[in-house]
């Protein structure tokens, strides 16, 4: 079951006009603040009506100017995971959790509490009130809340957002058990490239109110005219699998022809995996650099050039059948004479791939 938006809306200085497909698993709406994403998520919601459009799940409409249809949140069956979690006070995180029942239909299969409480690690929680959870706690039992209403579909809003790194790193695998474990389709607004990279099955950019691109996230986001958050954003991600480990505290990594050097990785040999490497940290040099401490010097061959409008550069690379991206200065571009079908070699240190920067594949 996929969701379908087409809509138009005119804000006065500011104009929406947006269409693309959610397939199954998790669509990120990603684009700089402003660019339509939570306006997106609000009509989905039922929050906010566009002048025109059709937004579907299935064969099923929940807005439709031309058929006059228009679903109020209620009837929409939608579960929605907020910045801050929006539990109630009063209740314990049991009763929070099943609040969410009070939205789901009578009839027909429900997700039982029990799976819940076990997929999110909230066992030790049930008892307790919102009041005496940390951060990362509450949005756990706000997933929770969301999953038992029995949504057709999840709508998360930048639900990180507020959370420091550590409470960050402790929410995103539960957001991967939810895009791998269940079978609700997830939409997903996010500003933050490395938690695009991580957990998106599809990535829409936004900008200035319209689709920029849409597709599997390995193809957007290592698409060097796709720069929604500006080419300091900017990043590959590359799908692998974990071809060895090594005595020294290394991971190696098969990706295609492609073999990767990366901090120790708690994944069994064989595991596949997505690593999302920034075009930051990829150096390039027209003949194979020796005597440098990175350990990973890739063969490559140059396939997109995109100059900014300031001093940097943004160079698309094929390096062993995979989209990695370098951000250099236009100087470096007229120095190193590069160009397109150019032979040469990306240097990327090891420690430069970060732990939060390798995840599970997901579905697809």
């Amino acid at each position: 079951m996929s969701l379908d938006v087409a809509i138009r809306h005119s804000f006065g200085t500011f104009s929406l006009d947006i269409a693309f497909e959610a397939p199954p698993g998790l669509t990120v709406l990603f684009g700089r603040s402003g660019s339509g994403k939570t306006t997106i998520i609000n009509a989905v919601a039922g929050l906010f009506r566009p002048d025109v459009g059709r937004i579907a799940i299935g064969e099923r409409a929940l807005f439709d100017s031309a058929q006059r249809i228009w679903l109020p949140p209620h009837k929409r069956r939608l579960g929605y995971i907020f910045q801050d979690a929006r539990l109630f006070p009063h209740l314990t995180v049991r009763q929070n959790l099943l609040y969410g029942r009070w939205f789901a239909p009578k009839s027909g299969p429900q997700e039982p509490l029990d799976n819940v409480v076990e997929m999110l690690g909230i066992g030790p929680l049930l008892a307790r009130r919102p009041g005496g959870l940390s951060g990362g706690e509450r949005q756990r039992v706000a997933i929770g809340r969301a999953l038992l209403a029995n949504p057709r579909l999840i709508l998360a809003d930048e639900p990180l957002a507020a959370l420091d790194e550590a409470r960050k790193a402790e929410i995103l695998p539960y957001f991967e058990r939810l895009r791998d474990e269940t079978s609700v389709p997830i939409l997903y607004v996010s500003h933050a490239p490395a938690e695009v990279a991580r957990l998106a099955t599809s990535v829409v950019a936004l900008q200035n109110g319209t689709v920029a691109r849409q597709g599997p996230a390995t193809e957007v986001l290592g698409d060097p005219a796709v720069t929604p958050l500006g080419a300091g954003a900017a990043g590959a991600v590359l799908e692998a699998r974990v071809a060895a480990h090594h005595p020294d505290g290394l991971s190696e990594l098969a990706a295609g022809d492609l073999r990767l050097l990366v901090p120790h990785v708690e994944r069994a040999p064989g595991t596949p995996l997505r690593v999302h490497v920034e075009a930051q940290d990829v150096m390039l040099a027209t003949r194979r650099p020796e005597g440098i401490s990175a350990l990973n010097v890739l063969p490559a061959t140059v396939t997109a050039l995109r100059l900014g409008e300031g001093p940097g550069a943004l160079v698309q690379l094929d390096a062993g059948g995979n989209v990695v991206l370098s951000r250099v200065t236009r100087r470096s571009v007229a120095a190193l004479d590069l160009r397109e079908g150019q032979q040469l070699y990306a240097v990327l240190k090891a420690v430069s791939v970060a732990k939060d920067g390798i995840a599970g594949t997901g579905p697809g």
